[in-house]
């Protein structure tokens, strides 16, 4: 047995466990996550300041472009987390909801809740100006998540939710609606 195919039982154990699991595992993984990303910004501006990268864009530009990232980002994110709620569930893989979501922004696309991290990413780092955050953190971020989704979460919600979950892939893009 692979390692991935381990990865895949365990939340799928998880996921499909006990309640009292699931409520322990939810806020350290959520923290896991939160701090994972952290060190992306973090990072990235150690890498600015040793590198010594000009800071861009100029201000005002950067905040011009900078605040509706980061207030599109984090309403998007609080969009997903209210849907997940609804049903009883929460954004981290080990806590997911019982059923499958595709109202809201899930009827758009399949992981909004990533759109809007990736939004806010870019974001923090044109507020801040900074080269790294904006050329190479955040796109190595997504690079991760994008792997771990299609190797970790995709092939464990196929095993948890079935069919309806295949259906709702084949017809729902990723990350970006489409628009045509």
């Amino acid at each position: 047995m692979t390692l991935q195919t381990k990865w895949i039982r365990l939340i799928y154990a998880a996921a499909t466990g006990s309640r009292k699991l699931r409520l322990l595992l939810t806020p350290v993984v959520g923290l896991s996550y939160f701090s994972f990303s952290m060190l992306f910004v973090i990072g990235a501006f150690l890498l600015d300041r040793w590198l010594q990268f000009p800071r861009i864009p100029r201000s005002p530009i950067n905040l011009i472009v900078s605040i509706p990232l980061i207030v599109i980002g984090l309403s998007l994110a609080g969009w997903c987390v209210l849907h997940f709620l609804k049903v009883k569930g929460t954004p981290v893989p080990f806590n997911p909801p019982p059923v499958l979501v595709t109202s809201g922004p899930y009827a758009c696309i399949r992981n909004p809740m990533l759109s809007g991290v990736f939004l806010f990413l870019f974001g923090i780092g044109f507020a801040f100006q900074s080269v790294a955050l904006l050329l190479i953190f955040t796109p190595l971020f997504i690079l991760f998540n994008v792997l771990e989704l299609k190797l970790i979460e995709e092939p464990e919600l196929a095993l948890r939710l079935g069919q309806d979950y295949l259906n709702y892939k084949k017809k729902t893009p990723m990350f970006f609606p489409k628009v045509w």
